[in-house]
């Protein structure tokens, strides 16, 4: 065989991820990206309520990430989360009443367009 190469069957790998589906309310796309991308001019803000949202534990609207971890992941600096998570709770995206620390940092997210019981 012309140019035909042999590859050691110990370096062929089959890789088989999994994805996890995520869904959001259209009020995210529709309303809140426009008001805080466009309006607001805060598009890193959308990111961490996006990873905010996308990280809630099942069944549940809190998340404990710390803001080191959620700079690292976005790829935002530290200090552009920070200043982020103080304008969600300004605009009670996260529960403002919940202060998060270093040994626990735990947040609210908030969906004030769901109706309670929803």
């Amino acid at each position: 065989m012309t140019g035909a190469r042999w590859v050691p069957a110990a370096l062929i790998a089959i890789v088989i991820t999994t994805m996890q589906r995520v869904t959001l309310d259209a009020y995210v796309i529709d309303v809140l990206m426009p008001d805080l991308v466009g309006h607001d001019r805060r598009p890193a803000t959308f990111i961490v309520y996006l990873f905010l949202l996308r990280h809630t534990r099942a069944g549940s609207d809190r998340v404990g990430v710390s803001l080191q971890s959620i700079a690292t992941r976005t790829g935002l600096s530290k200090s552009t989360v920070q200043s982020a998570i103080r304008l969600l709770k300004r605009r009670r995206l996260l529960d403002p009443e919940l202060n998060a620390s270093v040994s626990a940092p735990l947040q609210r997210v908030l969906r004030p367009w769901r109706r309670s019981g929803n």
